[in-house]
Order: C-alpha cells, then sequence, then structure tokens
C-alpha cells in the first residue's frame, strides 16, 4: 500500500468523522458587518479597528473618521 492510499483513507475517515457537509461562513460575516460608512454607506466587519476606519476616511473621501462614523472616533 503506497502514500497515495494513506492519503485517500485518511480523507475518508476524516469526511466521516467531521459529518459530511462543509458549513459556510458567508451569512455569519454578512451579519458581522456592524459599522457604516454614511457617506458612501461601505460596511466594515464589527471588529474593525479605528486604524482602518481612518484610512478609508481619509483616503476615500478626505474627511475624519468622526464625520464618517460618528460615535467611532
Amino acid at each position: 500500500m503506497g502514500n497515495g492510499a494513506k492519503a485517500a483513507q485518511k480523507r475518508e475517515r476524516n469526511a466521516k468523522k467531521a459529518g459530511g457537509d462543509a458549513k459556510s461562513q458567508l451569512k455569519v460575516n454578512e451579519a458581522a458587518k456592524s459599522i457604516q460608512c454614511t457617506i458612501c454607506k461601505q460596511t466594515f466587519l464589527g471588529t474593525a479597528n479605528a486604524t482602518l476606519l481612518t484610512q478609508h476616511a481619509e483616503n476615500k473621501h478626505s474627511k475624519t473618521i468622526a464625520e464618517c462614523f460618528p460615535g467611532k472616533a
């Protein structure tokens, strides 16, 4: 038995152990986008830090973080 057969058997065992279908994170990720720019309405994950929001405000709109994201400054 070569290594290829061992790998195939291991994949089969892991698939049975995992319970089958893979779950998608897309719906969860969309729900987590809780920060929205008031100017362009682009959404950001709730875990976005102030640096990312500041970069967006300055580079895209030439404004401050307080103007784009009230309450996040």
